[in-house]
């Protein structure tokens, strides 16, 4: 099966009102005309599209636009009219659907259809349709193209470029495999955009045309603000310490995306609880890195909308809007936040729970979940359960092997040399201290010489520790308890 044919069965099962959602709308009105015009003399119905800029125009011929039936009433009111069959594509009607006079002309239209074979159809980008409606509708979509589709618009695009250019157009074919496949997700217009900006960028389709797409891509389809592109991912010689977590990614990463082997299950995600500042963020970051495929974060601030069911929508669209720009991690920042019940906000937070659990429940697309959380006390026991996540790891404040790591990765980035400082007495200075924490206090030390205008060395950056007080003395009694319920419950990401 195939659009076309899909769309003519659709029209010829005598349902009066057609919803089509799209933003194709080129592709939909060249369906349709070539529909109308291979139709026998017996079953022609004629074609007419509408807009509120031209008015009502016959599409399977190339006649003039009627201008005074332009407004959305004159419109129905002609249609009603009408005893004679048709199909009427009105564009972007959406808008006028709140006004009680337009629904009760349609309403009158739907019920004179079946006599009159009438069809209309509203396109638009989204419709809610009026429950006066609801019972003389259906939807219907246009498929979104599939990895041979997509190649053979790549492959068009390519030889377009030559002809126009003529020059040959250098194609590395496993980058041309990688494109194919991060182009799935996108309407036909919007594939072959893209396609051509890789293109005409430098003439060739090579690997370094891909993040430029992808990045395209989630602008595109992440209309709604929710989820945020993290451009600047991480690699795992980023993250100090954390051996464990590391060797864990490690060994999964060959098994994530598209070249998995065959009986190994796909990862699905991993929770990260922890002490503040100790790298749980960076971890996030450093995972993508690691699985090499781009970083989404799910802002759950912005999900949360005061109208209802427009929080569980967002949600839903920002999942599947990861899906879409799969293989890639998903990351949910202090998930606890997004998540946490309270007596006020009408079960939209139960809801929203109800939502992710059953997406995890059920993905198939390759979507690596990395859930961070501060305050365990706040998760959801059924977020925390055994199968919920391939793992759950507790990133705890740095032992002193890490905190050497931490103190020479951040003095060399900021053009120290850690050989000239006395290492161990910063060390035993870090006592507590989480990375973010020293990496602080190496900046306070940085500020400090600079006033005083000296080189920074050991004196500056012991002096800053010492004034430090760590989380771990600020908020003994809670980071303490959070410690006591990770042992035994979770794996250590040291």
């Amino acid at each position: 099966m195939n659009d076309g044919r899909d769309l003519e069965l659709v029209l010829d099962s005598g349902t009066p009102l057609l919803v089509i959602e799209t933003t194709d709308e080129a592709r939909l009105l060249d369906l349709l005309k070539a529909l109308a015009l291979s139709r026998s003399a017996s079953a022609y119905r004629p074609l007419f599209h509408w807009s509120i800029t031209d008015g009502l125009q016959r599409l399977d011929l190339e006649l003039e636009a009627q201008r005074h039936n332009a407004e959305p009433e004159d419109v129905l009111r002609h249609i009603r009219a009408v005893d004679k069959p048709g199909i009427y594509a009105l564009l972007d009607f959406h808008p006028f659907l709140s006004e009680a006079i337009n629904v009760r002309l349609l309403k009158d239209i739907a019920l004179a259809a079946p006599d009159a074979k009438l069809t209309v159809l509203l396109i638009g980008h989204r419709f809610e349709i009026p429950q006066e409606l609801a019972t003389f509708s259906a939807r219907f979509a246009l498929r979104l193209p599939g990895p041979e589709d997509r190649r053979a618009i790549v492959e068009r695009c390519v030889e377009e470029y030559a002809n126009e250019s003529g020059r040959k157009v250098s194609v590395d074919p496993a980058a041309l495999d990688l494109l194919v496949q991060n182009l799935g997700g996108l309407t036909h217009a919007d594939t072959e955009r893209l396609a051509r900006n890789a293109i005409r960028d430098d003439g060739a389709v090579t690997t370094s045309d891909l993040p430029a797409v992808m990045k395209a891509k989630y602008q595109l389809l992440n209309r709604g603000g929710v989820l945020s592109f993290e451009y600047d991912t991480a690699r795992l010689s980023d993250l100090a310490g954390l051996r464990n977590l590391k060797l864990w990614l490690q060994q999964r990463a060959s098994a994530f995306g598209a070249n998995r082997p065959d009986g190994l299950d796909p990862p699905k995600g991993i929770l990260l609880l922890g002490v503040q500042g100790c790298g749980k963020s960076l971890a996030a970051k450093a995972t993508a890195g690691a699985f090499g495929v781009p970083l989404l974060r799910l802002d759950f601030g912005a999900l949360y909308n005061k109208y209802h069911g427009e929080t569980e929508r967002n949600l839903r669209e920002s999942l599947r809007t990861a899906e879409v720009l799969s293989p890639c991690v998903l990351w949910l920042d202090e998930v606890e936040k997004g998540l946490a019940t309270g007596n006020d906000d009408s079960g939209t937070a139960r809801r929203v729970l109800g939502g992710l659990l059953t997406w995890m429940a059920e993905r198939r697309a390759p979507v690596f979940l990395v859930a961070t959380a501060n305050d365990v006390g706040e998760l959801p026991p059924e977020l925390i359960r055994k199968g919920r996540f391939d793992e759950i790891f507790f990133v705890d404040l740095p032992p002193p092997p890490s905190r050497a790591e931490i103190l020479t990765l951040h003095m060399r980035k900021r053009g120290l040399a850690p050989e000239r400082m006395h290492l161990a007495e910063l060390v035993a200075a870090t006592d507590g201290f989480s990375g973010a924490e020293i990496e602080q206090g190496i900046v306070a030390a940085l500020y400090a010489a600079h006033a005083l205008g000296q080189e920074p060395d050991h004196g500056h950056l012991a002096a800053e520790l010492r004034k430090t007080r760590p989380l771990s003395v600020i908020m003994a009694e809670r980071v303490a308890a959070l410690r006591s319920w990770a042992l035994g419950r979770t794996v250590a990401a040291e």
